[in-house]
């Protein structure tokens, strides 16, 4: 149940119940180990495709909910919030998949920053296409749903990376659970971050009818396409130097960690925000 107040025409959602995600997350976990065990047991490859879904879908709900739980000044639905998950995930992979193969020949470090700037567009499309005829000036709507639209993104892709880790290791389970799991814990960090940083600057800049694409919004977008770009590229350099492994590990800590810095400001501003209306 939430409590809502009307302040200048817009909703205010006082949600009062508090810790959804983590209770998600940890339900979700508790699933998936035991999805993991009966698979071990049973051998039952049916079960295959719930685990690895449970695996995959965990983090990103959990990180969404979060976000949707701490709104204010916000008439953003779960609905709303949803729909950008499903559909913004899914017409972010279609795009993606159809843009990638026809710019890029051969992956190095100029194409992946150019991987970087086709995955960004192709995730705020999915925001852009389902909230196009809807009030879209509040910086915050824009931060939860483009965490929204990049999870869906992120957990339909690392679904993806887990079937294609199946087949290449001859139908190794192992190979796709560890795909899972390193996937999962840097799930928070990657694609969520991104284009709720560009979705939030872009609702900031955009009236309430339309959608205003200008040097901040290119500028945002510029930047997490650099930071998708070097979330690949670091771990390559530091390779150089760094044992198997723990290269990726530091180079994706280390865009990580500026991205959340970057989003950790933008949500403190949303909360200025509100707080100067209320």
């Amino acid at each position: 149940m939430e409590e809502q107040l009307s302040v200048e025409g817009v909703v205010q959602q006082k949600p009062r119940r508090a810790g959804l995600w983590w209770r998600l997350f940890l339900s979700g976990l508790a699933l998936y180990f035991l999805g993991i065990a009966i698979l071990v047991l049973t051998r039952n490859p049916n079960l295959f495709p719930t685990v690895i879904m449970l695996g995959n879908f965990m983090v990103p709900a959990a990180y969404v909910a979060f976000f949707y739980e701490r709104r204010h000044l916000s008439s953003l639905t779960m609905p709303e919030t949803a729909a950008c998950f499903l559909y913004g995930g899914v017409l972010g992979v279609f795009a993606a998949a159809l843009l990638e193969p026809l710019l890029i020949r051969q992956m190095n470090a100029p194409n992946a920053f150019l991987v970087g700037l086709i995955e960004e567009f192709a995730k705020i499309l999915g925001v852009l296409l389902l909230i196009r005829r809807q009030r879209h000036d509040l910086e915050f709507d824009g931060l939860v749903l483009g965490a929204a639209a990049g999870m869906g993104f992120a957990a339909l892709e690392s679904t993806g990376y887990a079937f294609t880790a199946l087949l290449s290791s001859g139908g190794g389970l192992s190979a796709s659970l560890i795909v899972t799991l390193m996937r999962g814990l840097f799930a928070p960090v990657g694609h969520g971050t991104w284009t709720a940083i560009l979705a939030a600057v872009l609702f900031r800049e955009s009236g309430p009818k339309h959608f205003r694409f200008n040097g901040r919004v290119i500028l945002a977008y510029l930047s997490v396409s650099a930071l998708h770009g070097l979330w690949d590229v670091l771990p390559v350099l530091f390779g150089a130097f760094l044992w198997p492994g723990l290269d990726m590990l530091v180079g994706q800590l280390i865009i990580g960690g500026l991205g959340i810095f970057v989003l950790v400001r933008r949500w403190r501003e949303t909360r200025r925000v509100a707080e100067s209306v209320t």
